[in-house]
């Protein structure tokens, strides 16, 4: 068992690999993206409006360093390579340009001091140098020379300067959104508080509601109970929960006046008291809590109720009650262990909720929460930010998938992997 989870283990980085080479080739084919949206403000800014021919205003150059900028001057796999980590990246690029007749221009490099020689104004070494057109630099520090390359371009009459660094995913580093220049990582953080919030509250709910009421409908088949349980909870199923979140937003919230209609917390959370502040979370959640769970009740109760019910009518249960054991002890001691093992293959899904939310119901009820930030970093076209979210989505499945195959080993000792 243990080189079985090895394997899935190792199993991780090349699944994750493949993901995200699809979703960097998708972004080198579609249209819109980072570059776009940076030439129409700058011709807005120029102009006062925007245009479709944004990128008219700029020189050859300016749409090159641009494109440096944003990685997109390499190739697909070049460029895939650096966001990965095992490519250097060209970092603080410059493209000197030479004018006619001479043969060295001075430029400014600077280089990011240790943490600890930074002070309040300033926390670069910065040093004035000379180029040559072979791409060879001359100053009086060596050190911030040392730290540089240089790429000369005799066919564009210009020489590439820049600081080569492996700084991708393997490095930690998941790079700057192009929407708001921001760490990516520090972003997708930023978002977790109210992702746990509610995925822990949706998990833990669910399963203490869906577990009894799969009992409950197993015992009482085909009685009042369960025919009414039934029709309720596939009224729920049939609902998708971003229908209902609209219905509750309008009647319960907007008309009735019941609930918050949006947002995570009240404009005067910060003046509550700790039991108001309690209470407002709490009043805030309801709705969407509803939402998020009314699909996950069908499924985890007719589950549980079914496994129930075969292991009720196996052959070992009738031989127990045979032998004198009681019903009540052949339902819970026997037929109940077996049953929560199909239970123990959903429970890995619990890795997921540092980013769970659903795109259209945090959309509905203004949650700022992991789902809206997903949704924000498509429209926008935030390509670091949606290779981030995807890469952490792809972790945090696989882990989910081999701590369900974990817990199935656990509760059934029948189980062995190979």
């Amino acid at each position: 068992m243990r080189d079985y989870f090895i394997r899935r283990f190792l199993l991780i980085l090349p699944t994750l690999i493949g993901a995200t080479l699809v979703v960097v080739g998708l972004t080198r084919v579609v249209p819109g993206g980072p570059m776009e949206r940076a030439m129409q403000a700058a011709l807005a800014s120029e102009h006062g409006g925007g245009s479709k021919n944004a990128g008219s205003s700029l020189t050859d150059e300016q749409k090159e360093e641009m494109a440096a900028y944003y990685n997109f001057d390499k190739s697909y796999l070049p460029a895939y390579a650096i966001w990965l980590g095992i490519w250097p990246r060209e970092e603080t690029k410059q493209l000197i340009k030479f004018d006619e007749g001479k043969n060295e221009m001075p430029i400014t490099l600077k280089i990011l001091l240790p943490r600890a020689e930074w002070t309040a104004t300033n926390a670069y070494k910065v040093s004035q140098v000379t180029v040559k057109r072979d791409g060879t630099l001359n100053g009086p520090d060596a050190d911030v020379i040392a730290h540089f390359k240089t790429r000369a371009e005799p066919e564009k009459q210009r020489v590439a300067v820049f600081h080569p660094a492996f700084s991708g995913l393997l490095q930690g580093n998941f790079g700057l959104s192009t929407s708001y220049n921001l760490s990516v990582l520090d972003m997708m953080l930023s978002k977790m508080p109210v992702s746990i919030f509610y995925g822990l509250l949706t998990f833990f709910i669910a399963y203490m509601v869906c577990i009894p009421l799969g009992i409950l409908k197993a015992i009482k088949h085909r009685t009042v109970i369960d025919n009414v349980t039934s029709i309720l909870i596939f009224i729920g199923y049939a609902i998708p929960g971003f229908l209902l979140g609209s219905l509750v937003v309008v009647y319960l919230a907007a008309r009735m006046g019941w609930f918050p209609t949006e947002g995570f917390t009240s404009e005067n959370f910060a003046s509550l008291t700790f039991g108001g502040k309690l209470w407002d979370i709490i009043h805030h959640a309801i709705l969407p809590l509803a939402c998020y769970m009314v699909g996950s009740f069908a499924f985890l109760t007719m589950l549980m109720k079914n496994n129930l019910m075969d292991n009720l009518a196996a052959d070992y249960v009738r031989t127990a009650i045979a032998k004198g054991s009681s019903y009540k002890h052949a339902v819970l001691g026997h037929a109940l262990r077996n049953s929560l093992i199909p239970i123990a293959t959903t429970l890995g899904s619990i890795t997921t909720v540092f980013v769970a939310g659903s795109l259209l119901i945090e959309r509905i009820f203004n949650i700022d929460g992991f789902g809206l930030l997903t949704i924000q970093s498509i429209s926008d076209r935030d390509y670091p930010l949606v290779m981030g979210i995807l890469t952490l989505d792809v972790i945090l499945i696989m882990l989910g998938n081999i701590l369900s195959d974990y817990l199935v080993a656990l509760t059934d000792p029948r189980v062995r992997f190979n």
